[in-house]
C-alpha cells in the first residue's frame, strides 16, 4: 500500500501539540511477528524515505516489540535486528511479551505452556526444534534444553537487552501500554508489555502521547492520548511504521 499521511488513519481531535526535537526523524515499527518477509518490504520503504527527507537528520528506529511468534521466520526477524543495531546508531529495540515468554521458557519451562498456545511453537521450529502435538513435561524441557543450545548467543544478548520503554521528545513508545493513573516512573513491566483495555478504553492524558503496538487496530490510529500501529502483521500482511517529524505524523505500511 505504501506511504499513505495520517488522514488514512483514525484521528481524533488533539488540542494538544506532541513534537519530537526539531531535526529529528523517528520511525517506530508494530508487532512483526515473525514476519521477516514484510519487516525487509518495509525497511526498503524507511530507507527511500529517509533519503527523500534529505541530509541531517538524526534519523531513529524504534521497534515496538513482538519480533517472534505466530509468523515461521521468527530467528530471521531477530537476524535482520541484530544486523541493523551493528550497522546503524540510532536502533531501539523495546521488549514485548512475547520475548519475555521465550525468556521464561528458557528459565522454567514446565510454567511456560501458554507461549506455545500463543504462537511459541512457530519460533521454536524457526530455531530447529520441534515439539508433538501434545508435549508432555520431558518434551519441553528437552526442547527448553534445546532452545539454549541452539539460540545463538547474540539473539540471546538481544532478548536479554530489550528495554521497556523509550521516550524521544513528546512520545513515549512502548510495547502495550501503561496503567492509566500510574506516573510513568512507577510503571510496572508487566503493564508495559501486557495491558490491554485499561489503556485503550482510557481517555486519560499522561504529558507524552503514548505510542504502541500489542492491541491491533485494522489501520494506525492517532487518538487525543496515544497512536496505535499494530496492523496485525502475521494475520493481515500489513506491517505499519509511525514516522514522527517535528509535530507531524504519518505512516509508511506494507
Amino acid at each position: 500500500m505504501g506511504l499513505f499521511s495520517n488522514i488514512f488513519g483514525k484521528k481524533h481531535v488533539d488540542e494538544e501539540v506532541f513534537r519530537v526535537p526539531d531535526g529529528e526523524l523517528v520511525y517506530a515499527i508494530g508487532d512483526i511477528h515473525g514476519r521477516a518477509d514484510l519487516l525487509e518490504k518495509l525497511l526498503k520503504q524507511i530507507f527511500a524515505d529517509i533519503e527523500a527527507q534529505g541530509k541531517g537528520f538524526k534519523v531513529t528506529l524504534v521497534f515496538l516489540g513482538d519480533y517472534i511468534d505466530r509468523g515461521f521466520h521468527s530467528k530471521e526477524v531477530i537476524d535482520i535486528l541484530v544486523r541493523l543495531q551493528r550497522e546503524m546508531e540510532n536502533v531501539v529495540c523495546l521488549a514485548g511479551n512475547h520475548e519475555d515468554m521465550l525468556l521464561q521458557f528458557l528459565d522454567d519451562p514446565l510454567s511456560s505452556d501458554i507461549w506455545l498456545q500463543v504462537g511459541g511453537v512457530a519460533a521454536l521450529a524457526s530455531y530447529g526444534i520441534y515439539l508433538p502435538d501434545a508435549p508432555e513435561a520431558n518434551d519441553l524441557m528437552n526442547a527448553s534444553n534445546q532452545l539454549s543450545d541452539l539460540l545463538p548467543r547474540d539473539h540471546l544478548k538481544f532478548f536479554r537487552a530489550l528495554k521497556e520503554h523509550h521516550q524521544i521528545g513528546d512520545y513515549y513508545f512502548v510495547h502495550a501500554g501503561v496503567r492509566p493513573g500510574v506516573v510513568l516512573d512507577a510503571q510496572l513491566r508487566e503493564d508495559k508489555l501486557s495491558i490491554r483495555q485499561e489503556f485503550t478504553e482510557a481517555r486519560c492524558r499522561y504529558g507524552v502521547k503514548i505510542v504502541h503496538g500489542h492491541s491491533v487496530v485494522r489501520s494506525a490510529e492517532i487518538l487525543a492520548n496515544r497512536i496505535a500501529i499494530d496492523t496485525g502483521a502475521f494475520a493481515t500482511g500489513m506491517l505499519t511504521a509511525g514516522v514522527f517529524s517535528q509535530n507531524r505524523v504519518r505512516f509508511l505500511t506494507t
